[in-house]
């Protein structure tokens, strides 16, 4: 064969077979990344709920085997692309309604209402005493950073080694149901107990005798809380005490009398814990309506309703400067106020379930959160994280309390140059009300009385023994050189049984106080760090005290 007898082929052209398949694939992998382009842009709800209502709407299944809230999302936009694609032009409506829907959400998020005139009243004078208070503690603590090592440790010892000797000293049945708190008197002479009957109690110190029984509350009662001048300067027949109920209502005590001097009714839902502000001018209560609100103890009207929380509101604190107020829920968030301008100072997500307890340390810049993760958290709202996780209990944390010495709070607020709600100039009383003037009833555009005091004024200085020269600047008349005690400690209570110390430098355990009574429901510390006091669902209540104790 030659080159005159081959055949020559004039139909060929370029682009065989598996060109066009390549030509396909590509086309193909084109249109399909057009597609994801397009899904990405289209706006669908957030909300798993809405999304199945659209489904249901298009005629779609709501839900496919093993398909979870992610999927199902994108077979919506899946099924909202083919609409559009069919109707060309007029499926723009779906995504109209879906950016609709989507800024809805997005006003849902965060939204501003307009306070009152006495609220905007209240946060000026908040402001005031806040600073004052602020301003004596930083120059106390500045004092502390000075003081010898030595002298520090020495006192840590001496005191986690009283606390080593706690044990039970007895028992005391408190009511037909469970026990929800237990609170001691600002002068540690009286325990307040309140119970899911509706009722609360007081009991001396240390016999654990009745005093007086006070009824009021149709519901369980969540919390219940001392005014910082009761047993104090506070008479008996003045505002001593206040209680949460499930009703939804919180109700104002004296000692003396067994009706409420006022019920401040608002709360839609039952009412958690309750704080009363540093001053006693103002009282916070958690919600299961999902907010938190402040009152004010002269007027009994209701100032501000908080919300910030997807679920009930259960913990609620106030910071002893009274310029914060931390608020915890069962959404497991913790959200920490500023009083003086309303805004988020700090948001406390790390627990994985509800927030049931909290409490501000006396140095200003720490929270305490227990939580049903069986956890406590330290946060540092200078470094907006948690510092420190305690492994605290078994179960549930019920309740968190730092020890507050109340010669030394005493002694802060008077040095602040702004006495507490409660403490009178003159000596004159109004045992009634349970208030007087007091340095939140200042004017506004006045000087403030802070200002007319140098730093020297308030600032001691340490002698050549380790020793507060000039400690009355800083403890009132007392002439005492001994070291602060506040803080040094840290109580919690769980639903495994048990009452737990821990230090507050290491956080490490100091003594285990087990109550073999069922679930702990509440914890408190007295005022003269002398007893520690429990309260369970078993309806019975146990005081503990060390060698010093009686």
């Amino acid at each position: 064969m030659d080159i005159d007898d081959l055949t020559v082929d004039n139909t060929y052209q370029l682009g065989g077979s598996d060109d066009e398949r390549e030509r396909a694939q590509n086309a193909a992998l084109v249109e399909q990344l057009e597609r994801k382009k397009r899904l990405r842009k289209m706006a669908v709800p957030t909300d798993d709920k809405k999304v199945r209502e659209r489904l249901r709407a298009y005629g779609e299944p709501i839900t496919l085997f093993g398909e979870g809230p992610g999927d199902r999302r994108d077979r919506l936009k899946y099924v909202q692309e083919q609409i559009e694609q069919a109707r060309g032009g007029e499926g723009m409506e779906v995504d109209a309604e879906s950016d609709e829907s989507s800024d809805e959400e997005e006003e849902e998020g965060e939204f501003y209402t307009e306070g009152t005139d006495a609220l905007l009243e209240a946060r000026r004078k908040l402001a005031r005493y806040s600073l004052s208070r602020a301003r004596t503690r930083i120059a106390r603590q500045r004092v502390e950073t000075g003081l010898p090592l030595g002298k520090i440790v020495n006192q840590r010892k001496e005191v986690f080694s009283e606390l080593k000797t706690f044990n039970n000293l007895g028992s005391q049945f408190g009511d037909d149901r469970p026990l929800s708190t237990i609170r001691f008197s600002p002068n540690s002479q009286y325990i307040l107990t309140t119970s899911w009957t509706g009722q609360s109690k007081l009991w001396d110190l240390p016999n654990l005798n009745p005093i007086s029984t006070k009824r009021g509350h149709t519901d369980k009662i969540g919390g219940a809380a001392w005014h910082p001048q009761a047993t104090l300067s506070i008479g008996a027949e003045g505002l001593n005490f206040a209680t949460g109920g499930g009703e939804g209502s919180v109700k104002l005590w004296s000692i003396a009398g067994d009706k409420p001097l006022a019920t401040l009714n608002g709360h839609e839902n039952r009412v958690g814990r309750i704080a009363f502000h540093p001053s006693g001018s103002y009282l916070g209560s958690a919600g299961f309506d999902g907010t938190w609100r402040l009152w004010d103890m002269e007027t009994h009207q209701e100032l501000l309703v908080q919300e910030g929380h997807s679920k009930e509101v259960y913990a609620l604190a106030f910071q002893d400067d009274g310029a914060l107020v931390a608020s915890g829920g069962f959404d497991a968030i913790g959200r920490v106020w500023d009083v003086r301008t309303g805004r988020t100072a700090m948001v406390l997500d790390g627990h994985v379930k509800e927030i049931l307890t909290m409490d501000f340390a006396p140095n200003g810049y720490q929270v305490a959160t227990g939580s049903g993760d069986d956890t406590v958290r330290i946060w540092d709202l200078r470094a907006l994280k948690t510092q420190h996780i305690i492994p605290a209990h078994k179960s549930s944390v019920s309740d968190v309390r730092f020890f507050r010495s109340s010669a030394e709070i005493d002694s802060i607020a008077m040095n602040g140059h702004l006495p507490l709600s409660g403490d009178v100039p003159n000596g004159e009383t109004d045992s009634k009300k349970g208030t007087v003037d007091s340095a939140m009833d200042v004017d506004p555009d006045s000087k403030p009385v802070s200002d007319e005091v140098s730093e020297a004024d308030i600032k001691p200085t340490i002698d050549a023994n380790g020793s507060i020269a000039g400690a009355s600047a800083l403890k009132g008349s007392s002439s005492s050189s001994e070291l602060p005690r506040s803080g040094l400690f840290l109580v919690t209570a769980g639903f495994d049984c048990n009452v737990r110390i821990w230090s507050s430098d290491e956080w490490s355990l100091i003594r285990n106080l087990p109550t073999d009574a069922g679930k702990v429901m509440s914890v408190d510390v007295s005022p003269d760090g002398r007893f520690i006091g429990s309260a369970s669902y078993s309806r019975s209540f146990h005081l503990f005290g060390g060698d010093k104790s009686l």
